[in-house]
């Protein structure tokens, strides 16, 4: 069942003012690869930043109705609610979403502290869609001096591929990326391609331009 209707996130969502968030945190809070949203019990969206924006406007797992988060599925939108219930209880909880193409959607339910005359307010916050986002990569690249090569090399490491299927994908000898991975942990003061990798997979949660992408 396709509980999704019309409307998109655009300007259907609510001003800060309803969230206590000052401009400052809002502006910080877009800069994060993870999707965060502030909403009450209801699901009701009172701030969403960049990331849960692009989010929403896929109609993936997630959208609005109005200004309410909505599943894609009847059993999901049960379970996002009982998830708000508990955190408006002062209880955490884990759930995964289901899409109609692909991985589903990890996210994190959380209670926040009432404060300011504000009723109860919740935390949904969204798993990142990659180990390795294309911006932090780029930043990392930059601040080691790889080269575009050493850098796709990296990404594609980084996706929990081998070297020799490194190779394929680059259509290269095995030799050649193991000549790559040499370099790069040499400029990278790596032990080796696990180290590396786990140095990628907790750079800062830098977002990359959603506002350059199209919404819907």
């Amino acid at each position: 069942m396709d509980v999704f209707a019309g409307g998109g996130p655009g300007n259907a969502l609510p001003v800060d003012a309803k969230t206590g968030l000052g401009s400052g945190m809002a502006l910080l809070l877009d800069e994060l690869a993870y999707g965060m949203v502030v909403a009450g019990a209801d699901g009701q969206v009172l701030h969403a930043n960049q990331a849960a924006r692009h989010e929403l406007g896929r109609r993936r797992v997630l959208a609005l109705q109005g200004a309410a988060l909505h599943a894609r599925t009847a059993d999901d939108g049960r379970v996002l609610l009982e998830a708000l219930a508990k955190a408006i209880e002062g209880k955490r909880s884990l759930i995964t979403l289901t899409a109609a193409e692909g991985p589903g959607l990890m996210v994190a339910v959380l209670p926040l502290r009432a404060e300011g005359g504000h009723p109860p307010r919740v935390a949904v916050m969204f798993a990142r869609a990659s180990v390795c986002d294309s911006l932090m990569l780029c930043f990392f690249a930059r601040s080691h001096g790889l080269t575009a090569t050493e850098e796709t090399v990296l990404g594609v490491l980084c996706q929990g591929y081998s070297a020799p299927q490194v190779a394929l994908q680059m259509k290269v000898a095995v030799s050649t990326i193991r000549s790559h991975v040499r370099s790069l942990c040499a400029k990278t003061r790596s032990s080796g391609v696990r180290e590396l990798v786990n140095r990628v997979a907790v750079l800062p949660p830098v977002a990359p331009a959603f506002w350059q992408e199209p919404l819907h």
